[in-house]
């Protein structure tokens, strides 16, 4: 997942709910499809920030001592800006991008 060329909108915004049930028939189901993939997205995300942090830390015994890496505050900064994971896994359920089963047909 590309988060730099992501379309999701950052704001909160009204969808129609038509559009969102209409891959399943049932607004719940739907819901409960976007939430699992927003858990997925999260878990992602929160792999590749931590990932990237580790890159540029620093590691002292001694707690009087607190440097500031800028690489670490863009990075941070960064991701502050992105779409919240419910946010894009709306816009992936909406361009039919998330694959799901149903366990009983």
């Amino acid at each position: 997942m590309d988060l730099k060329k992501t379309t999701a909108p950052v704001n909160t915004i009204t969808y129609n709910k038509a559009k969102i049930e209409e891959p399943t028939g049932n607004v719940y189901e739907a819901i409960t499809i976007i939430a699992k993939r927003a858990s997925q997205i999260n878990t992602e995300i929160k792999k590749e920030l931590i990932e990237k942090l580790e890159e540029f830390a620093t590691y002292n015994d001694s707690l009087e001592e607190i440097f500031e890496n800028k690489e670490q505050i863009e990075v941070s900064k960064f991701y502050e800006k992105l779409p919240k994971p419910h946010a894009l896994a709306v816009q992936e359920w909406l361009e039919n991008k998330v694959y799901y089963k149903e366990p009983n047909k």
